[in-house]
């Protein structure tokens, strides 16, 4: 067969997989016809030499291998010991199944399979690919690069939307022109990291968020990675992501294999929301566990800014209690309680119980929170190790480094070679005697350092491996506690990718609790995941990454959109404050359902304001926020534009949050319109065409409103 073509309700992917020939994507858009015909689009497509280049058009092809010719770009270069560079893949076979296809390509001259695994879902639009590298040789192949694919966008895609950032600034979003140039981002931090995303979008000038073509892509890894957009002379455009290989860190013998990292790729004609609800849906439907898709997602307390490592007893026992007083639903013990772990430069590694905090063990907590009906969580940071600690004295061979090379100071400790057997062996075993030995229901699996110099210990570079075994050791956890979910921290944000999230069950999201930074970093993350997976907690009124004060209403408002949760030491906390705090964890459970299984509309609004709805997918209900996180320009802003209702329905609008809100003048519309009270009527078109007039707010305000159907 020449082509295998794949459709959705709003997508069409069609593979140009011909005998003998690279495979590339004849086209990737919109929905066709059933009838189109491909040999007529490839017609349409053809495309003419030109003077001062190649004689003929050079073919595209998802490996971009160097056999092709292309002078500005290769995805791939292998050698053997500096032969057999220049691979051209050649399908050789094509196996069809529901919903993808696996296409086997060949270089009988290098010596190489390519093989790639493509899914597409019918449903969503949702594209995945897989590459898998094999070397039929008889002497050792070398590995420089390999990207998963490289994915070609239409010339009208002339906006590239990356997301970069840094520790308390996670998943800042920036829009640049797509030039002659090519864009860049490589990581090597041997984890996610905060400063470059493994995804990106792009898009025609005038998408918005509901509104245009864009194509968006992410790259289903933890560690190191690459991505490139690159413009060729002949104006098609390039998008390739894979994993950014060390030198020597895959040295493929004969008749070993090297998996890519996991593309997950889509198209959306209406807009950014649209193309994230299809990402929302990927991660809820393919990687998040069933079982706990269908538990409602506790409200957290989690200890660390309450207390840091000022770990006692009878304070935590306190804390749980008015936790469980004003709604809280699991309790987290965070960093402080195991070894010699008093401050942050000695203990990790030795994971058993601090007699000189815990006399008598974890188990008066632990009956202490369940007794009061809430779960009990604990802190861990297995891949890592402090020097000061038993564990490294016993064993400082098992540090991931280069010989003679100086470490990198890095919070005062080393990252452990989790790829070596025996180390994740001691990992599990110390993981599980704690969870066997108490009534845990709950993981927050932290890493707090970037892998400098990943070497093991003959010098070889394992950054790679690291990721893998890191997945590895989260299953077997998980398989031998089924019913314990574990969260993904990497200094907040660092690790919260599509890839950790197939081994586990929630990501934090920035270690920033200021409700101004985390409307924006919420913002971001929502482009890929969902809201249910979105560490969201009330920080203290003021926060100690940015030493702003901001009221409890809008902490509050900003944590309820996500898996709501609070850090802050509530036995210090103002009684009304608390009592604005219970009433939002009452608020958030009234609609946790919504939050958690709606889909996300993001709104197009001014600068100052941040404004997105969540709907329910049969469109029955809504509830749209509203954060004013800067002054207006003008007298008054703009109306709010109750995006993703059905404009045949009624619908009772009201003022959910603050419940004790006033305008700055009144009446404002909230007031005329009785939106604080029995709320006003009105049809879902005159609510999403016309909008509502928003009343003047001081800055650091969030406004919440509910949308029901009547």
């Amino acid at each position: 067969m020449d082509h295998v073509r794949f459709d959705a309700a709003d997508a069409t992917l069609i593979l140009a997989c011909a005998k003998g020939a690279p495979v590339s994507i004849l086209y990737w858009g919109g929905a066709l016809h059933a009838d189109t015909d491909c040999a007529e689009l490839e017609g349409l497509f053809a495309r003419q030499g030109m003077h001062g280049v190649a004689d003929e058009p050079l073919p595209l092809s998802l490996a971009m291998e160097p056999g092709l010719g292309h002078p500005m770009f290769q995805g791939f270069a292998a050698h053997r010991a500096g032969k057999d560079w220049g691979s051209r893949f050649e399908v050789g076979k094509v196996e069809l199944r529901e919903g993808g296809a696996k296409i086997i390509c060949r270089d009988e001259r290098t010596r190489l399979g390519l093989e790639y695994e493509i899914d597409f879902d019918a449903r969503t639009g949702v594209l995945r690919i897989r590459s898998t590298l094999t070397n039929y040789g008889a002497t050792p192949l070398d590995v420089s690069n390999m990207m998963t694919a490289c994915l070609p966008v239409p010339d009208g895609m002339t906006d590239i939307i990356g997301f970069t950032g840094r520790w308390t600034q996670e998943f800042t979003q920036e829009r640049v022109a797509r030039n002659a140039a090519t864009y860049l981002r490589e990581n090597r931090s041997g984890r996610t990291s905060h400063f470059s995303y493994p995804a990106i979008l792009l898009a025609a000038t005038d998408t918005n968020e509901s509104t245009g073509d864009v194509y968006g892509f992410h790259l289903a890894f933890s560690g190191n990675h690459c991505i490139r957009v690159d413009s060729l002379t002949d104006g098609r455009g390039l998008v390739s992501l894979g994993a950014l290989l060390l030198p020597g860190e895959v040295r493929l013998v004969p008749g070993e294999t090297y998996a890519s990292p996991e593309i997950v790729a889509a198209y959306s004609g209406q807009g950014l929301s649209k193309l994230s609800r299809k990402f929302h849906d990927h991660v809820r439907t393919k990687l998040l566990s069933p079982e706990m898709r269908a538990k409602p997602r506790p409200v957290h307390y989690n200890t660390w800014e309450a207390v840091y490592f000022d770990h006692d007893v009878e304070k935590l026992k306190e804390l749980a209690t008015r936790a469980a007083e004003i709604g809280v639903e699991r309790f987290v013990l965070d960093d402080g309680w195991f070894g010699g772990r008093r401050h942050d430069r000695a203990g990790l590694g030795d994971w058993t119980v601090s007699r000189d905090v815990y006399p008598d063990g974890l188990g008066p907590l632990v009956d202490h929170v369940t007794g009061l009906g809430m779960e009990f969580g604990l802190w861990f940071e297995p891949e890592m190790v402090n020097p000061d600690s038993d564990l490294y004295r016993a064993h400082p061979d098992w540090v991931l480094g280069l010989e003679g090379v100086e470490q990198i100071p890095f919070r005062s400790q080393l990252a452990l070679d989790i790829s070596r057997p025996e180390v994740a062996d001691y990992l599990f075993h110390a993981i599980d005697a704690i969870l066997r030995d108490h009534d845990i229901s709950y993981i927050k699996w932290d890493m707090n350092r970037d892998l400098s110099h990943p070497g093991d210990s003959s010098g070889v570079p394992r950054a790679f491996a690291q990721v893998g075994a890191l997945y590895a050791l989260l299953d077997r956890v998980r398989h031998a506690h089924p019913y314990v979910e574990i969260e993904s921290c990497s200094s907040g944000g660092a690790r919260a990718d599509m890839g950790v999230l197939a081994h586990s069950d929630r990501v934090w999201t920035s270690d920033s609790n200021d409700a101004l930074d985390r409307q924006v970093i919420q913002r971001g993350a929502s482009f890929f995941l969902p809201l249910e997976v979105l560490g969201c907690h009330v920080g203290p009124a003021k926060c100690h990454v940015t030493g702003r004060r901001l009221s409890m209403e809008m902490r509050a408002a900003t944590a309820l959109m996500g898996h709501m949760g609070l850090e802050l030491n509530l036995l210090t906390e103002r009684t009304a404050d608390l009592d604005v705090l219970k009433n939002a964890i009452d608020l958030h459970k009234k609609h946790r359902a919504l939050l958690h299984n709606g889909d996300v509309f993001r709104l197009d609004s001014a600068p100052q304001l941040i404004a997105s709805g969540v709907i329910a997918r049969d469109k029955s209900e809504a509830l749209y926020s509203v954060a004013y996180v800067a002054s207006d320009a003008k007298v008054l802003p703009g109306r709010l534009q109750f995006t993703g209702l059905d404009p045949e329905r009624q619908y009772r609008l009201q003022l959910m949050w603050p419940t004790n809100w006033q305008a700055v003048k009144g009446p404002s519309a909230i007031e005329t319109l009785d939106l604080k009270g029995e709320g006003a009527i009105f049809s879902g078109a005159a609510l999403m065409h016309g909008g509502l007039q928003l009343p003047h707010a001081f800055p650091e305000t969030c406004l919440l409103f509910y949308v029901a159907a009547i």
